[in-house]
């Protein structure tokens, strides 16, 4: 081979290494940081609760992380499962509620949780507004005059029926609480069981011209069919009352003080996960979901769209409505593994 020949050809051989090096290093770059490690998401048995799973677990997908189905257990169970690693993370960390929960299973060395997912999410007591502006009724408290239990009574037994929580909720042990606190044992009965059919039931009294009180939370399909301030009104408490290990002041700024704090949901993940996989970290810690989304998604389960593959679509619907925000957590996500 001459020599320009030879020159001509370690030219294009130099090129063709530049160009695989810089192939490759693309490549790389483009690689996703979830690739080859499998999560496990766990949820509450609450149905209304996918929705907002569904989007974290897109969310990991879209990072390259392989997402098993989500499981249903108990919120006792979940933070337990995460703490030993036998789950990866829970979308639905209510905050402060679950602090009990959240600490009996390790707190802060267990689990990882930055970010508020979701905000300004509200509970409390509720009644129908037709009877709560005939007889003034404004305070749980006023319940302890059995005259106005009795309104509220749905069997007979001449004390009020407050549709309640279902066993192992941390509200359970808070209505308990405060019913006790507030005098009410001999006026009032929490009436405990499935809470969908239970507010299912109090829904129909309620169409049906009967005084209804009951538990309840935002978001939430109920406030779509019960709008506070049309339909029904919340009451508020006495004065703040929570049971041991959750003792906080549920007293509002302006005053009032409706027996609960407003929560965040939180995102909470296994520590370790999230030390050796800072992508997943920074999109639980970015994350944001508006409640009305929540309330508005929850609403077409209540009118019949409450298949697994409904909820898919609900999921994508709002993905595709908000790609922009999606995309930007996914790049952000990437950002933080580099």
């Amino acid at each position: 081979m001459n020599a320009p020949r030879k020159k001509a050809f370690a030219h294009l051989l130099f090129s063709s290494v530049l160009l695989s090096t810089s192939f490759v290093t693309t490549v790389q770059a483009q690689e996703l940081p979830g690739k080859g490690i499998t999560v496990q998401p766990v949820q509450s048995t609450i149905a209304e609760e996918t929705f907002q799973t569904l989007i974290v677990n897109k969310a990991m997908e879209s990072l390259g992380y392989t997402v098993r189905a989500s499981k249903e257990v108990d919120y006792s169970v979940a933070f337990t499962s995460i703490a030993n690693n036998d789950a990866t993370y829970l979308a639905v960390n209510w905050d402060p509620q679950h602090k009990d929960k959240y600490e009996l299973s390790g707190g802060d060395d267990k689990f990882y949780r930055k970010g508020n997912y979701v905000t300004n999410a509200a509970q409390g007591y509720l009644i129908d507004k037709k009877t709560a502006d005939k007889y003034h009724i404004t305070n749980l408290g006023q319940l302890k005059d059995p005259k106005l239990a009795k309104l509220f009574d749905s069997n007979g037994d001449g004390k009020a029926d407050l549709t309640g929580s279902e066993p192992g909720w941390t509200t359970e042990s808070i209505i308990n609480n405060q019913i006790k606190a507030y005098g009410l044992q001999d006026t009032v009965t929490h009436q405990q069981g499935s809470y969908s059919a239970l507010i299912a039931d109090t829904i129909t009294r309620y169409h049906n011209g009967e005084s209804i009180l009951y538990y309840g939370w935002v978001p939430y399909w109920v406030s779509g069919e019960l709008i506070p301030g049309k339909d029904v009104v919340w009451l508020q408490v006495p004065f703040s009352s929570m049971p041991k290990g959750l003792q906080q002041n549920t007293e509002l700024p302006n005053g009032r003080n409706y027996g609960f704090q407003v929560n965040n949901m939180r995102i909470v993940a296994n520590k370790k996960f999230a030390e050796e996989n800072p992508a997943a970290a920074k999109l639980f810690a970015i994350m944001k979901l508006s409640v009305n989304d929540i309330s508005q998604e929850n609403l077409m389960m209540r009118k019949g769209q409450n298949k697994p593959a409904d909820i898919e679509a609900h999921a994508n619907g709002w993905i595709k409505a908000h790609q922009s925000t999606f995309d930007s957590w996914i790049a952000q996500a990437k950002a933080a593994a580099q």
